[in-house]
């Protein structure tokens, strides 16, 4: 079933390339200037607990956008996931509220910040530091994730 999904995933993934399709930009105003992230905006139940479940590589300056109705402390797992992440928390008022660094793949450890956050960003594991994003860095995000 595993080998399915990842077909099913590169054919969806292909096929938006095909048409040139873009995915949105989240901005982040960072200390060091703007990083730019191409981001799925995931916010259905079934699309938030699946999540970048299965993938063997999130490609640097790629994520994904998990958009929830109320503001509250989340909490993620790494189960199925099989690449390091590094988990953006980002409140109502999109600034970053705390960064979970490089969650390990694969752990059914909770994760979390112990803040409340409206939206979470996974990016590749060690992405935000490189890039210099830290607490309190402000964020743009689509029109899409926002409504």
């Amino acid at each position: 079933m595993q080998q399915r999904v990842m077909r099913t995933l590169a054919v969806l993934l292909l096929a938006v390339a095909c048409r040139g399709e873009t995915l949105p930009t989240a901005r982040i105003h960072a200390k060091d200037g703007i990083v730019d992230v191409a981001v799925e905006i995931v916010s259905t139940p079934e699309a938030v607990t699946r999540g970048l479940m299965y993938r063997t590589e999130l490609p640097d300056g790629h994520g994904m956008l998990f958009v929830f109705r109320e503001e509250k402390d989340q909490r993620f797992w790494m189960k199925n996931t099989l690449v390091p992440l590094d988990m953006i928390f980002i409140g109502a008022d999109q600034a970053i509220v705390g960064i979970h660094p490089n969650a390990v793949p694969l752990s059914t450890a909770t994760v979390g910040v112990g803040r409340p956050s409206r939206w979470v960003l996974e990016v590749p594991g060690g992405w935000a530091a490189r890039r210099g994003v830290a607490s309190g860095d402000r964020v743009e995000l689509p029109a899409a994730a926002r409504d």
